[in-house]
């Protein structure tokens, strides 16, 4: 919408904190977006940012404008998706903020699924460490989160949430494969497979090494939980996932998902919401309660 373009501009020279690197992601000339800020100043009455020798920094009045801005985008786009339902065109996009625990097997899936229904709803997946996914809610770059044992819940209005054990991942000639459960300090005699900080389920096992005092040594360390898994099926390697990340077909491959005695490490909660007090475009809200009506079924 061209109305909306002089807000676009301060929203993108506040993300950048630089008119010249908001210009290049805009492709006008840094002149003319410095002279669209000035105005918009000049019409306020007030400075939207400092400038500084590095580049430009929002003021509190330019908070209040950028959150004013925001607000206004978001508005935008759930009347365009409301006008589009009552066309039944069925459009709009949905932006998720999600923790690496949850893109194996479960997301995918459900964007199929939605996508198969309303093929004219586009998507954006960012994967978030534990610490971000509220941030991109607060600046509105999601409109959803999926994280697993999130770092602060302040603005998150949670809508579900789901119990995970941790699993272990071995291939199937393991010496471990025969067991239904695993102790934690039986895994620590096997060349380990450590997702990155600060992921979810590496805070739960390294907080639960430290109280049995055992040292977990990783051989690889990744954030891309897929590829420790697929590396588990080397020699005698373990990794560590969730359940709702795992293929169905899990035990009918090369390797196995042993739970983790949760007397040694307890289960982790993913968690599912949006910004609190902030209302969802139509194709993002229907989307989210697939989610939730989804995710019920894990924790029957």
């Amino acid at each position: 919408m061209r109305h909306l373009l002089p807000l676009q501009y301060i929203e993108a020279i506040a993300k950048y904190g630089s008119i010249r690197k908001a210009a290049d992601r805009l492709s006008i000339t840094p002149s003319a977006l410095n002279r669209r800020l000035l105005s918009m100043e000049e019409e306020l009455g007030v400075l939207l940012f400092e400038r500084l020798p590095a580049g430009v920094r929002l003021t509190t009045a330019g908070e209040i404008m950028l959150d004013h801005i925001r607000n206004q985008i978001s508005d935008m786009q759930r009347v365009q998706s409301r006008i589009a339902d009552l066309s039944g065109m069925r459009r709009g996009h949905v932006s998720i903020a999600c923790s690496p625990e949850a893109l194996g097997q479960f997301l995918p899936n459900q964007i199929k699924i939605y996508r198969d229904k309303f093929p004219g709803v586009t998507f954006q997946l960012n994967v978030c460490a534990r610490g971000e996914a509220e941030a991109a809610l607060a600046d509105h770059s999601a409109d959803i989160a999926l994280v697993f044992e999130p770092m602060k819940l302040a603005d998150f209005q949670i809508l579900f949430t789901l119990k995970q054990p941790i699993s272990c991942i071995v291939e199937k000639s393991h010496p471990l494969a025969s067991q239904k459960t695993v102790r934690l300090y039986e895994c620590v005699d096997y060349p380990l497979l450590l997702p990155s900080q600060p992921s979810g389920v590496r805070h739960l096992l390294e907080g639960s090494a430290a109280r049995l005092g055992l040292n977990l040594r990783s051989a690889v360390s990744a954030n891309n939980l897929q590829f420790l898994q697929e590396y588990a099926l080397n020699d005698d390697h373990i990794s560590f996932d969730i359940p709702i990340n795992l293929p169905l077909n899990m035990n009918e491959r090369d390797k196995l998902s042993i739970a983790i005695d949760s007397r040694d490490v307890p289960p982790g909660f993913l968690f599912v919401g949006h910004l609190r007090g902030r209302t969802l475009p139509v194709a993002a809200a229907r989307f989210l309660e697939d989610i939730v009506e989804a995710l019920a079924k894990y924790d029957e």
